[in-house]
């Protein structure tokens, strides 16, 4: 687990993640990142175009059959 705090950073808000994360992670400064919304908060990964594509389908499924969905879950 790690733990860091929200900071200014110009005009805009930021987090700072420490060089050992960002190790683990296999990123460096300039790589894009992506921000999965999950049940238990927020996941952080480096970004691949064929999942952020899958995860806009999904999206786009989830959106679509929202009610179906909400029964089957019943």
């Amino acid at each position: 687990m790690y733990k860091t705090k929200l900071r200014k950073i110009g005009k805009s808000k930021g987090i700072i993640l420490p060089k050992e994360l960002l190790d683990r992670m296999n990123v460096r400064e300039g790589d894009v990142l992506m921000v999965h919304e999950t049940r238990e908060g927020y996941m952080v990964s480096p970004y691949d175009a064929s999942l952020a594509e899958d995860m806009a389908l999904a999206d786009r499924f989830v959106a679509q059959y929202r009610n179906t969905l909400k029964k089957l879950a019943e």
